[in-house]
């Protein structure tokens, strides 16, 4: 490439023109402003000091406005001295001065950033999320332990083949469901506890999130009659948490040597908040939680201040110290408008980004109550982490006090250093989660979705239906286990052994033993869920048979579920036989002879048993 010379003439030219000793106007040609479509700007004198031994060419390139001027050829006219700054010539250098000003308006600019501002999130929060869920991973494994040989096997309370026919089809899918014995699902659940734990500590956070989520979205499916919110809110939450840098802080995976071992990708730069769409998913699922709830909320039994004691009953989801404050009557509707208005207008003030920590803080009281006063299994404890990582930066830098100093301190906002087609498939995600929103909370609730929207959510185990305690009845239930003994007692052995209650037994469901089983016996009498009944109550009689003497053995159960109602007459006891044991034969025995061999020790055996009796 041949390389262009100056004349001798041409650089006396430009030297004259720009004097080595004073100071030195830099000047650009008014014509070659316009013609790159740049606005006038005001000339800038260089000082003596920055000029010594510079050439003339040196000069003219010093340009600390941020433009270029274009390099020159050696044939072209000398650059003028000045410009003309009259207003005309500046009128005329303007080439947008005649443009409509399609910038956005103050208003919408503030609204642009506040919704920005929402959907970033601090990696110290991502990673306290993180934690949070592999702590949650690891407990729910070990509770789910001690029921497992009853609830994964083939022949236990939740037989494979009828929760195949309660799931409904093969988009949902159980991993759990690939092999019917018992081992099978208990391989699961030391997955599940040793992803919490590898989750926890943040080795190979991406790969453990993956693993995480399908083992818990194996195991809810597989005890799917058993199923709360807290169980479907993990599984998203770990599913959005696929697609952001959980381990990026706080983590074996931000050590640059364990980075090179697994291969993890980081932020494309070193920010402390990371923004894109899975930050916004998994901001959006938060508040699709609360706010879908506080939708549902909005009917006769809440406004009229109710709700709140019947929800604390313990012939509810109440524990002991929710029934204790469901028995103070001005209590109720404050508590019930405090909810609705929590749930629905808390939501909406992510928007706002100066009112995320007292938010925050309001939603870790709400959670913390609710595990007080309520058995809910694990959704306090999941919904408390999902408001974790809502923490803003703010927070975070408070925390560490003063004369603390950061290792890393507080940058602008990066990436979540996803591939394309990462955001490509998180977009999709997130919207096949908004469709199923809008079904649920919209008018089309009572149709179905599409087939393919529906399988999509099957797959993805994005359901959005959080309806929780939306419709209160008002009534009180109850299910109790009559079981006849060898030794001809009579007692309740859903509740340990003890003496029949077959009105309101005075522990509740809380006397059911743990929360999920809590869960199963309140669903059993709904008639999606009594095809359950025979098989949970011949898992109870074998295994109570198991741990009793010959004196003490079940000779006969029966599994009745109660309600107390309003209607047709107050104090109204709804009396219904869910299942019994053993089954009736063929010939039709067994029921009739249950009940020639009813004994009278519990004729009465409750207070309310004067109340009417509907079947």
């Amino acid at each position: 490439m041949r390389r262009h010379r100056s004349s001798p003439e041409h650089s006396a030219v430009r030297s004259a023109s720009l004097p080595a000793e004073s100071d030195v106007v830099v000047v650009v040609c008014a014509r070659s402003f316009k013609k790159q479509g740049f606005a006038r700007r005001p000339a800038r004198k260089l000082s003596p000091a920055r000029n010594q031994g510079s050439t003339g060419t040196a000069a003219v390139k010093e340009n600390r406005q941020g433009l270029s001027t274009p390099s020159r050829h050696p044939h072209w006219p000398p650059m003028p001295s000045s410009i003309d700054s009259s207003p005309s010539a500046a009128e005329t250098c303007h080439p947008t001065a005649d443009r409509p000003n399609r910038s956005l308006s103050p208003e919408n600019r503030g609204l642009l950033h506040c919704v920005r501002q929402a959907m970033e999130i601090d990696l110290r929060s991502l990673a306290a999320m993180r934690i949070g869920l592999g702590l949650i991973l690891v407990g729910d494994a070990l509770l789910r332990a001690q029921d497992a040989p009853a609830m994964f096997a083939p022949h236990g309370m939740l037989p494979p083949d009828l929760v195949r026919q309660y799931l409904g089809g093969p988009w949902s899918w159980s991993v759990a469901l690939w092999f019917d014995p018992a081992w099978w699902g208990e391989t699961l659940l030391v997955v599940e506890g040793v992803a919490g734990l590898l989750l926890a500590v943040g080795v190979a956070t991406r790969c453990t999130s993956l693993v995480a989520w399908v083992a818990v979205v194996s195991v809810v499916r597989r005890t799917a009659p058993a199923t709360n919110a807290g169980d479907v809110l993990l599984a998203c939450l770990l599913f959005w948490g696929m697609f952001l840098p959980l381990g990026a802080v706080w983590s074996v995976d931000s050590l640059p040597r364990q980075q090179r071992l697994v291969g993890d990708r980081s932020p494309e730069t070193s920010g402390t908040t990371v923004t894109g769409i899975a930050t916004a998913a998994l901001v959006l699922q938060v508040a699709a939680v609360y706010f879908s709830a506080g939708l549902s909320k909005c009917n006769g039994v809440w406004w009229s201040g109710d709700a709140f004691s019947y929800a604390l009953s313990i012939h509810d989801h109440g524990s002991p110290w929710g029934a204790f404050l469901a028995a103070i009557p001005w209590l109720s509707p404050l508590g019930s408008w405090a909810v609705m208005l929590l749930e629905i207008v808390g939501p909406l003030l992510l928007l706002w980004p100066a009112a995320r920590i007292p938010l925050v803080a309001l939603f870790v009281i709400f959670h913390a109550a609710i595990a007080i006063l309520m058995d809910v299994c694990l959704f306090p404890a999941v919904g408390l982490v999902a408001w974790m990582v809502l923490l803003p930066t703010a927070f975070w830098d408070r925390l560490w006090g003063p004369g603390h100093v950061q290792a890393t301190p507080s940058r602008p906002a990066a990436s979540t250093g996803n591939r394309p087609w990462q955001n490509w498939l998180c977009a999709t995600c997130l919207g096949i989660a908004v469709l199923a929103f809008l079904h649920t909370n919209g008018p089309w609730r009572t149709s179905r979705l599409t087939p393919g929207i529906r399988h999509a959510v099957g797959l993805t185990f994005l359901e959005q239906d959080w309806s929780m305690f939306g419709e209160i009845r008002r009534q009180q239930q109850w299910v109790y286990g009559r079981a006849v003994l060898a030794d001809g007692d009579v007692v309740d052995i859903l509740r340990a052994g003890r003496p029949l209650e077959t009105v309101l037994p005075s522990s509740g469901f809380h006397g059911l033993g743990n929360q999920r089983r809590q869960k199963l016996f309140w669903e059993l009498p709904k008639p999606g869920h009594r095809a359950f009944a025979e098989s949970i109550a011949a898992t109870v009689a074998r295994d109570w048979n198991g741990r009793h003497s010959a004196q003490q053995q079940v000779i006969s159960l029966e599994l009745h579920g109660g309600r107390l109602l309003d209607q047709p007459d107050p104090g109204t006891v709804q009396d219904v036989l869910l299942a019994a044991w053993p089954p009736r034969s063929s010939r039709g025995r067994g029921n009739l002879d249950r009940l020639l061999q009813a004994s009278p020790r519990d004729t009465g055996a409750s207070a309310a048993s004067d109340a009417p009796v509907v079947p």
